[in-house]
């Protein structure tokens, strides 16, 4: 028969956290299980190299006559956005604990011919050279980035006061709204393989006001610090899609059948999940098979909640298989993908 551990694993949510909901003979319950991450970094990419292509070839550069005029002294907002970027995405690589090493390796004379949009990727003779020639295993490249800003003007009176008393005037009022888009590639040179392409957008909105058109736009140029503090931020999520992260799921378990289940419904919203086990696991012999069959699918749930997804499979199995528990069907075939995200997940981890 099988058997479970004590819960040193507890994946529950805290109990000032944790919402149950009643239904009949079930309750159901909010937890947070782990998932893998979005991109898979083989084991063997130990460093890492982040670039910046998103220079435009002169021969496809435009003119942004927008950011020109709206730039702190005539610097483009997307070549210091790009180098916020890369600058937040390698700080969070270094922290996350995923690679030995990092490195921002700049620009390396690497350009865009598709302005705003994504390039075809480096050839791999390129990224074999930069990778040998810095020594690292993998390239995050940021091959996009572009702000798009579209200005609103508005007029309006107004009452100026001044020494001569209030005498009436015009108040101009402009604003705007600035997309920030980016995009990230990695490359693996070993496999030959882009791991991830991704791109992310954000907008930013801005408004300011004065008595005339020159000052109402000179009160918009401080938007090149939210613009590089967005681009900033852009790539410190990015660098999460190579992790593994929690998510909340819901779970049914029995609350009805015998005192135990009662009782072990009430220390189960106390947060004594420990407790509650015991007491279904003495259900689990009960002459009723509809109470054994939801005190085995119950411990079934215990297990999941200490990992043990082997053993949870197996205790589901068994309230369906001996005792005709339907809830069982549908959670066996539940974990069952949930055991392909933990093989997944093993793959991810640094050998």
């Amino acid at each position: 028969m099988p058997t479970t551990t004590s819960l040193k694993h507890l994946l529950f949510i805290p109990l000032a956290a944790a919402t149950f909901v009643s239904c009949k003979s079930t309750e159901l319950v909010y937890i947070k299980v782990l998932e893998p991450a979005p991109v898979t970094i083989p084991a063997y990419v130990k460093s890492a190299g982040v670039v910046n292509r998103t220079i435009i070839n002169p021969q496809y550069k435009a003119v942004d006559v927008v950011d020109k005029i709206f730039s702190l002294e005539g610097k483009q907002l997307d070549k210091e956005g790009a180098q916020s970027g890369v600058s937040g995405l390698t700080e969070e690589l270094r922290k996350n604990g995923r690679f030995t090493d990092v490195q921002a390796l700049g620009e390396l004379d690497l350009t865009t011919n598709a302005p705003g949009l994504f390039s075809a990727p480096l050839s791999w003779d390129i990224v074999d050279k930069i990778c040998r020639e810095n020594h690292v295993d993998a390239l995050f490249s940021l091959e996009l980035f572009d702000t798009d800003s579209k200005v609103n003007y508005t007029a309006a009176p107004v009452s100026l006061k001044t020494p001569l008393g209030n005498v009436p005037g015009i108040e101009h009022r402009v604003g705007m709204v600035t997309t920030v888009k980016t995009g990230w590639r990695i490359y693996d040179p070993a496999s030959r393989n882009i791991l991830d392409e991704f791109p992310l957008s954000r907008n930013l909105t801005f408004s300011a006001k004065g008595i005339n058109p020159a000052a109402a736009a000179a009160a918009l140029i401080n938007r090149k610090e939210a613009v590089k503090q967005v681009s900033a931020q852009a790539a410190q999520f990015y660098a999460m899609r190579i992790l593994p992260w929690r998510t909340k799921v819901t779970r049914d378990y029995y609350v009805k059948g015998t005192d135990n289940f009662r009782t072990a419904r009430r220390k189960a919203q106390t947060g004594n999940w420990d407790g509650a086990a015991e007491l279904w696991k003495k259900e689990t012999t009960n002459p009723s098979k509809t109470v054994a069959g939801r005190a085995c699918y119950n411990m079934a749930i215990i297990c999941e909640i200490n990992g043990e997804l082997d053993l949870a499979i197996k205790w589901s199995q068994k309230a369906y298989e001996e005792y005709n528990n339907r809830l069982a069907l549908k959670y066996i075939r539940l974990l069952k993908n949930r055991q392909v995200g933990n093989d997944l997940l093993r793959q991810q981890q640094v050998e």
